[in-house]
């Protein structure tokens, strides 16, 4: 037990300091194989590289073309048009709800995160100008829109979050809607309420809208495609998840093909978009695998057992137990993906068959575990964290407080609410 604690410490500590999680994923599985009393060789040749490949072998067509999709989107200018338009229609008054409009709809439509983040800058560089809002709130304000509901709550969004807990519950994309619209009311309706206060702070301090040293490019509106064409492949791919009920491969495999079809003139070379949105899976797929890695080396350790018995008897509802293991070990990872990997490979079994027991439908354990993900995941060391504030020319002083209230303390007061419903079963 002290190992796996020394472990995840060790894990937490390194990550938070910038070393790449794809090194000290094995480096700290080590310590927990040694105070575990395992052989090392094994421990990291079968073990390890065991967790490692087996999530790789199941997700990886998602990353990769997840990523393609996204990078189709962004090359077109798709994904830009779709969110100017939206944005278009709040005005500057409202920049912070037209904001967070824009990320939600790209993110439910199936395009990466990190994309988005790149997508939705300067457009709200540009509403934050219009209407004088300090620049300080523009990486908490994506994260609301990127990083929270669309990502965990709102049923049948494409997001990884959403389709790893399938795997293990049996269920579909859009399971329990009531826990998860539930979740999403509180996420997005609770995060504006608390940027909007942090505006109205701001602003009776005087702090204001201040230029960039590193000026965003301006949106050219005139070369931007039309935005109900560059909608098409984002319905696309939530149509064919959740209404055709198609595997996720198929769905963003015809979101891909449709971005592409519609917009041929405007990807100046379509093999340099398909290669770069490739590539940069891969370090996202890596990672988590390293993460789920890890996992699977603590999990063969005989302390695991002392910590499962732990977490199981936690007192309440089963789902509270759930909700706490996927919040701590996506906070040791940095990763939600990652965090939720680890938990649901270790319990998932456990969960399904106190699920079948007490009567308490898989689909409340799938959501909790989704939304779960999205909680302590928002850590310093995140890396959608440091890669948001690098996009942004903000630091953790500047913005890290917003990012934690919007995307960690709202998401876990979500995950109340979706146990409680859960357990009396409004699911």
């Amino acid at each position: 037990m002290i190992g796996i604690i020394i472990g995840l410490a060790l894990l937490m500590f390194l990550a938070y300091k910038g070393l790449s999680i794809i090194w000290i994923a094995p480096l700290c599985a080590l310590v927990v194989a040694i105070t575990g009393g395992l052989d090392l060789l094994p421990a990291y040749t079968e073990a390890y590289m065991g967790g490692f490949v087996g999530f790789t072998k199941s997700w990886f067509p998602v990353f990769m073309l997840g990523a393609v999709f996204g990078k189709v989107m962004e090359d077109s200018g798709a994904a830009q048009s779709v969110a100017q338009w939206l944005t278009s229609k709040f005005g500057k008054k409202a920049a912070i709800s037209a904001v967070v409009a824009g990320c939600a709809v790209l993110t439910f439509g199936g395009i990466s995160l990190f994309v988005v983040v790149f997508a939705m800058y300067p457009i709200a560089l540009s509403l934050f100008r219009e209407a004088n809002i300090t620049r300080k709130l523009i990486p908490g304000t994506i994260a609301l829109g990127s990083f929270t509901f669309t990502m965990t709550a709102i049923p049948g969004t494409p997001q990884i979050q959403n389709l790893i807990p399938m795997e293990y519950y049996g269920t579909s994309a859009t399971a329990a809607p009531i826990m998860g619209i539930v979740g999403a009311i509180i996420m997005c309706g609770g995060g504006i309420f608390f940027l909007e206060m942090r505006r109205k702070k701001y602003n009776a301090l005087g702090d204001v809208y201040d230029e960039p040293k590193d000026k965003a490019p301006e949106i050219d509106l005139s070369k931007l495609p039309n935005p109900a064409l560059s909608a098409l492949p984002l319905l696309t791919v939530i149509s064919l998840l959740n209404i055709f009920d198609l595997d996720i491969i198929v769905a963003l495999l015809a979101g891909i093909l449709l971005g592409v079809a519609l917009n041929i003139p405007r990807i100046e070379s379509i093999k340099t978009t398909l290669n770069q949105g490739a590539s940069s899976s891969v370090i996202a797929i890596i990672n988590t695998s390293a993460a789920v890695g890890f996992g699977t080396v603590v999990r063969a350790v005989p302390g695991f057992e002392t910590l499962t018995e732990l977490v199981m008897g936690i007192q309440g509802s089963p789902l509270i137990s759930q909700a706490v293991s996927v919040n701590i070990l996506a906070g040791a990872t940095g990763s939600a993906s990652g965090g939720m990997g680890i938990a649901l490979a270790a319990l998932g079994d456990q969960y399904l068959q106190i699920a079948q027991a007490t009567g308490i439908p898989p689909e409340a354990f799938h959501r909790i575990a989704s939304m779960s993900s999205g909680g302590l995941d928002t850590l310093p060391h995140n890396g959608a964290v440091l890669t948001l504030l690098a996009v942004t020319a903000m630091t953790h002083k500047d913005s890290y407080k917003e990012i934690f209230v919007v995307g960690s303390l709202i998401p876990i007061a979500a995950v109340i609410a979706g146990i409680i419903l859960g357990s009396i079963g409004l699911v």
